[in-house]
């Protein structure tokens, strides 16, 4: 795929779903929605070959014999279990549900639990390297914030007005820059793909 051919393909396709969002004619649009259609497709294909080149790897793990392959079996054991019951019975059934509350949801929480932990402990490798306005007032909203969620602050009148316009104002105000950071770098490797100066899909 290093020919001016797929660069040619891919800059066309591109163009194509770019003009299809500005310029409001039919066949256009349709066009641009038909190649959305196959990308999603693409992704979730590529999301699953992805997954068997996991249970590809730990199950060549298990059968070479490694010390360490514990985790491995968990992994196989549950990813099969979790195919063959989700499959059979739906990922609405109550089964499915009771997979995804008292299995995948008490590990997500476990591993949000772990980032108080480790804040924690950025906090005091950034206090013993420098001391400065912005890393002060860092630690004092982590702190605060820490502090507050614990079940007998949280309900307190001024403290938890304080904390709700942080999550509301603060927090969002910095995902929002986070985010806008990110699609200014989509928007120019976009470009950079559409004007053939990079080129990913030559392998």
């Amino acid at each position: 795929m290093k020919t001016p051919v797929a660069t040619g393909l891919a800059i066309g396709v591109g163009l194509v779903v770019l003009l299809g969002y500005f310029i409001p004619v039919g066949i256009l649009s349709n066009l641009r929605q038909l190649l959305v259609e196959w990308a999603g497709i693409l992704a979730a294909v590529a999301l699953l070959v992805g997954i068997f080149n996991l249970y590809y790897v730990h199950v060549s793990k298990i059968r070479a014999g490694h010390e360490e392959n514990f985790y491995s079996y968990v992994l196989v054991i549950s990813l099969t279990a979790t195919i063959i019951l989700v499959g059979w019975f739906g990922p609405v059934h109550s089964v499915s549900r009771w997979i995804f509350n008292h299995i995948q949801v008490p590990i997500e929480s476990s591993l949000m639990a772990l980032l108080a932990v480790i804040l924690v402990y950025m906090i005091i490798r950034m206090l013993r390297r420098r001391i400065d306005h912005l890393s002060i007032i860092f630690v004092i909203t982590a702190v605060f914030m820490l502090i507050t969620a614990s079940f007998f602050l949280y309900e307190m009148p001024v403290l938890s007005e304080v904390r709700k316009w942080i999550i509301q104002v603060m927090a969002v105000a910095g995902a929002r820059g986070i985010l806008i950071g990110i699609v200014l770098g989509i928007i120019a490797t976009g470009l950079r793909v559409l004007i053939g100066t990079d080129r990913p899909y030559s392998g």
